[in-house]
């Protein structure tokens, strides 16, 4: 196990990606991670820089034990991190797995004490110090997850981020555990724990409402220095923070690099994603296959002239590559500059017939045109024949 100094090491970026791919993405009704995937992912989540791998539950023994010890035993760079209850009997499991960090999760909202857990907040209070003092004696790194912070008393929740820092935790998991918040109670919540009790904050958001993102974006504003993601997304019900989201949007919105090779997102995304059995949605934000398709006329001209006139950034960032689609709402430009490119110019009369003939074509096929299909439209012209037209 590497000592507590490597990990507060590690963890000292403005901004801090602890993964749970591996515990709350596999959790995800249907999914089940072959352990050899498991060690892929982990390796490749290493890769790209992530600075804190959640690798797994150590009280569920068997093979989640068995993978969670050979994940610590690869000299990843980044920390390894076991989740727990809140309880010394769970802890011992991780100790096991020579895991360098633990997350002990207890509930915090009144809802769950009285509905789950059937006990008192002071029976809470306690069960974090003799938790938390037990982590600690061991020299381990210790995340102390609110769950259901979102919906906790404030003052209560305040008190229970006390006992746990006075304890000996490292810092807090603010837990949006159903999706309820929303990025303004989000940023007054967090910056109260920030500010009045002094301790790191973590930002365990979830998608029910899809505002997991938005809601991670106002943490790291009002100060949480971590930040809890999944790959993809995936997780409990409509899952987590995405990864490649976060890593984004930190860095091209809140001006903060969080120092991971995005080049390599791609390719991380499409492993789980096959892993997982679940499809990327062509639509998804940052790895999407549209993200950098322009189709409309206006945007795909101005695209052309400049990138930034219609992209956030460029496509190469994350490993994709820009597509003009040629279809109903392409204009002269489009036309232009594919024909241009198999070296045939034309000029704007025979470009806003061609366009006359692409829109028809496409609202027949119900589809987008290729290349090609473009090129015959134009040879139908050029050579005075109905020609593809007459498949329509």
């Amino acid at each position: 196990m590497r000592n507590k100094d490597y990990v507060l090491t590690r963890l000292a970026n403005p901004v801090n990606l602890c993964d749970t791919t591996l515990r709350d993405g596999e959790q995800a009704a249907g999914i089940v991670f072959a352990n050899l995937e498991k060690f892929r992912i982990a390796k490749m989540l290493d890769d790209i820089g992530v600075h804190q791998i959640e690798a797994g539950i150590p009280a569920m023994g068997g093979d989640e034990k068995k993978a969670i010890k050979k994940i610590a035993s690869m000299g990843l760079d980044a920390s390894v991190l076991g989740w727990n209850r809140a309880s010394v009997e769970d802890l011992q499991h991780s100790l096991d797995c020579g895991v360098d960090s633990v997350a002990l999760s207890m509930s915090a909202s009144d809802i769950h004490i009285e509905h789950k857990l059937r006990k008192s907040r002071e029976w809470v209070l306690k069960s974090i110090q003799d938790a938390v003092s037990h982590a600690a004696d061991h020299g381990l790194y210790i995340s102390c997850n609110a769950e259901d912070a979102s919906r906790a008393d404030l003052d209560f929740l305040l008190e229970f981020a006390r006992t746990a820092k006075e304890a000996g935790a490292d810092r807090i998991r603010y837990c949006d555990t159903i999706g309820l918040d929303d990025p303004f109670s989000a940023y007054e919540r967090v910056k109260a724990i920030v500010d009045q009790v002094g301790i790191d904050v973590e930002m365990h958001t979830h998608n029910d409402f899809g505002m997991a993102t938005a809601n991670s974006v106002a943490g790291i504003k009002a100060g949480a220095r971590f930040i809890s993601t999944t790959v993809m997304g995936i997780g409990e019900r409509t899952g987590n923070t995405p990864l490649e989201e976060i890593v984004m949007a930190s860095k091209h919105i809140l001006k903060k690099d969080t120092g991971i090779d995005t080049g390599m997102l791609l390719d991380l995304v499409q492993f789980v994603a096959k892993a997982s059995n679940r499809v990327i949605p062509a639509w998804k934000p940052i790895v999407g296959d549209n993200c950098f398709a322009h189709e409309a006329g206006i945007h795909t001209d101005g695209v052309i002239k400049m990138m930034s006139n219609y992209e956030p950034f460029t496509p190469e960032e994350v490993g994709l590559c820009r597509r003009i689609v040629i279809g109903k709402h392409s204009g002269r430009n489009t036309l232009i500059s594919t024909l241009k490119a198999r070296g045939i110019s034309i000029d704007d009369e025979m470009a806003t017939k061609l366009l006359e003939r692409t829109r028809s074509a496409a609202v027949a096929l119900k589809r987008c045109l290729s290349a090609d299909e473009l090129y015959y439209l134009y040879l139908d012209i050029t050579e005075g024949s109905s020609g593809f037209n007459d498949e329509l």
